[in-house]
């Protein structure tokens, strides 16, 4: 457990924890780490909600499988960042969503029952932890809210540019990467991929982006 303190540290969870408080903090959760090879479902759709998950290494999606078997990404998670805690802390009886493997992982699992209700030790870094949870899932929401944005809009080009420009925002530049290949790309966006390769083709024409495979740039 101590030689992932330091992904710990950065993790939203744990924010303005102390190091010593951090360890005990884990021990009270009951905390487990497990290790995930690439594809490999961490949580599956249909089950319980229960856990909130840690990224110690490598990253996972959270993905959306409808009826006829058509894939929506919602979001990819990062080393240190969290995952299922709308839905654990919701105790929602069947999950909507499947979380999967990206690549091969470690991730800390905790029950969330564990961080809502105090331990009988009446541990005073609960209260700490609880704050950190809401202003974390305060976070997500703003994250869904962009994520409805850029799927309501009409066209795939309409799509594709707003995320586009999303992410150059938040990277600070008008050149930057995006954590998807085309295919992932597609199922963000909820497009056809050769929809997609096409709109991206016509824009590099149109002298209104450069890319190359998942580097992009706003000219």
């Amino acid at each position: 457990m101590r030689k992932f303190l330091p992904v710990l540290r950065t993790c939203p969870l744990f924010a303005e924890v102390a190091e010593d408080d951090l360890l005990r903090m884990l021990q009270c959760l009951g905390a487990r780490i497990e290790s995930f090879d690439k594809k490999y479902t961490i949580l599956a759709e249909g089950n319980p909600a229960r856990y909130i998950g840690v990224v110690l290494s490598g990253s996972v999606q959270v993905v959306r499988i409808d009826y006829y078997g058509n894939r929506s990404i919602l979001t990819e998670v990062g080393q240190s960042d969290v995952f299922g805690e709308a839905f654990a802390c919701a105790e929602v009886q069947s999950m909507p969503v499947t979380v999967i493997a990206n690549e091969p992982c470690e991730i800390m699992l905790l029950e969330c029952s564990h961080i809502l209700h105090t331990c009988q030790s009446n541990c005073g870094f609960h209260q700490k932890l609880i704050f950190n949870l809401m202003k974390d899932l305060a976070t997500k929401t703003l994250l869904f809210h962009q994520k409805i944005e850029i799927t309501s809009k009409r066209s795939t080009r309409e799509k594709l540019m707003t995320y586009l420009m999303f992410q150059a925002k938040k990277a600070g530049s008008s050149r930057f990467e995006i954590p998807f290949d085309r295919q992932e790309l597609a199922d963000y966006l909820e497009v056809d991929r050769s929809g997609l390769s096409a709109e991206i083709s016509k824009l590099r024409k149109e002298g209104v982006i450069e890319s190359e495979k998942n580097t992009f740039a706003l000219l």
